[in-house]
């Protein structure tokens, strides 16, 4: 099987999941999700607990079987070819899963002939010094605090050196310090061309780190855009405006509301204002979480 030179690192196909109850009642969890990830581009897949996050996500990994539509992987349809199509990504679920009686470096090793790589000691080194893991090299997993662990777990997905990486929750429950290390580790990659797909309920984060975003909201995929554009459909600006002379300046109210066409510059024409009649000024922009509630309060 060989990858498609053009195609995209992940293009999901209008795929839905129905499960079948006890009762004979069926329940949709994803209902014709389509979006795609570009290359060197990270992707963020947003939703409230149960929308259907880890339900895509189990499509795309192949632990579960779409009911309809499809996902390539770099053009290979992962249902067709699974075996080929695993080989292409990585994934750090969001549970911590460890294998406790070896050591790092044996779990490294054994993860790397998975994917058929029987001398990889350079990149299992380069990944040790990346996630601070190299003076742990020799503890067993069941040794390692839940920060070494997550750690691990990125360092297995990315040990055969794919260029899709997914993304679920990786830093949940996870302190600052790690958490930081981990986005910083994460800019690194999309520098070296790797596509990302991420989910996280830390919406600051995804503003910081999306290139685009998805909100998924009851199985639906109500929303894909630039992150900023989003922000800016969904969310307005405040103004706050402190002027020196107030006597001169007739301001009953310093605090303004603007949409994402109005600029300050706009507004502060209007108000016959210069940058000399002004003692400080005050923009706060809308944020991802503004508009994150925005759409999913919108939906049905």
């Amino acid at each position: 099987m060989i990858v498609q030179p053009k195609a995209q690192p992940l293009s999901v196909n209008a795929v839905t999941k129905v499960y079948s109850g006890k009762d004979g009642k069926s329940q949709t969890a994803v209902n014709q999700v389509s979006f795609e990830i570009r290359p060197g581009e990270i992707f963020g897949l947003l939703g409230p607990n149960g929308a259907g996050k880890t339900t895509t996500i189990s499509m795309i990994t192949t632990l579960e079987t779409p009911t309809s539509g499809s996902v390539q992987i770099f053009g290979i349809d992962n249902q067709k070819h699974p075996i080929e199509a695993k080989k292409l990504f990585g994934v750090v679920p969001q549970e911590i899963v460890t294998q406790g009686f070896f050591n790092v470096m044996e779990i490294l090793s054994f993860h790397s002939g998975y994917y058929g790589i029987l001398k990889n000691q350079e990149r299992i080194e380069y990944l040790l010094h990346k996630l601070a893991l190299w003076d742990h090299r020799h503890k067993l997993v069941k040794q390692l605090s839940g920060g070494m662990k997550r750690r691990l777990m990125i360092a297995k997905a990315l040990v055969h050196s794919p260029k899709l990486l997914i993304l679920d929750e990786p830093t949940a429950g996870v302190d600052i310090e790690l958490r930081n290390s981990l986005w910083k580790f994460v800019e690194e990659l999309k520098a070296e061309g790797v596509s990302l797909l991420l989910t996280t309920h830390y919406l600051a984060e995804a503003e910081a780190l999306c290139d685009r975003v998805g909100i998924i909201h009851k199985g639906q995929l109500v929303k894909v855009g630039i992150t900023q554009s989003v922000i800016q459909e969904f969310t307005q600006k405040s103004v706050e405006i402190q002027v020196r002379d107030s006597a001169k300046h007739k301001i009953s109210n310093p605090h303004y509301i603007l949409t994402a066409q109005e600029s300050v510059g706009d507004l502060l024409t209007k108000l016959n204002l210069e940058s000399a009649d002004i003692l400080d000024l005050r923009v706060k922009e809308g944020s991802l979480e503004e508009a994150f509630m925005k759409v999913i309060g919108g939906q049905p």
